[in-house]
């Protein structure tokens, strides 16, 4: 019984330890200084010609995800391509490895009895798997549509797992797109 509850804390913390580590988003962007992102209130998609073709319904998704980001923004989209902004999108999915180490047991080393002078002796089991793990990244480059000079680059992985169920790639997708936007427009720093 007492073995049960060692390994149960141990179990609890290497689950909730993979959970978090697959679905770890990073988030990166960059922008032009001189851009004036207060002009910017209307935008219009366009398709970056390497990005991946996922499904559509995949697409549809990721496309509400990032709408519902950019009109929390004040962004409106227009469909007919007339817009202040011209939001390029790239999506890239690849496979890595992921290894996972859990040791539960017992070993040798200081404790309560059970041995002489005060070390005990035991055994340890060390159990590795490996996963294989989808990630998705997507790119959202923004070029002002008069100008033709882009703005606005960002970055966010590990927002689309095509193999996650409907419910969690749709929040997963959400709140990439959210983590994606969040310092959209971008705040420049008067130059003193």
């Amino acid at each position: 019984m007492k073995s049960h509850r060692l390994i149960l804390p141990s179990v609890i913390v290497a689950v909730l330890f993979l959970s978090v580590s697959a679905f770890a988003q990073d988030v990166s962007y960059n922008f032009d200084m001189t851009a004036d992102f207060t002009k910017y209130k209307t935008y219009h998609w366009e398709k970056h010609p390497n990005s991946k073709d996922l499904d559509d319904l995949t697409m549809t998704q990721l496309g509400a995800a990032l709408d519902a980001a950019l009109a929390k923004k004040g962004l409106t989209k227009k469909t007919d391509g007339n817009s202040d902004l011209a939001i390029v999108y790239q999506v890239a999915v690849k496979q890595e490895k992921e290894l996972s180490t859990f040791s539960s047991g017992y070993s040798m080393g200081p404790g309560w009895g059970g041995g002489y002078g005060g070390f005990y002796g035991g055994t340890s089991t060390s159990t590795t798997s490996v996963y294989t793990i989808t990630t998705g990244t997507i790119a959202l480059d923004m070029y002002d549509a008069a100008s033709k000079k882009m703005v606005w680059r960002g970055i966010a992985t590990k927002t689309v797992d095509v193999d996650a169920k409907p419910d969690k790639r749709q929040k997963n997708m959400a709140k990439g797109a959210d983590k994606l936007l969040k310092k959209y427009p971008p705040v420049v720093k008067a130059k003193k």
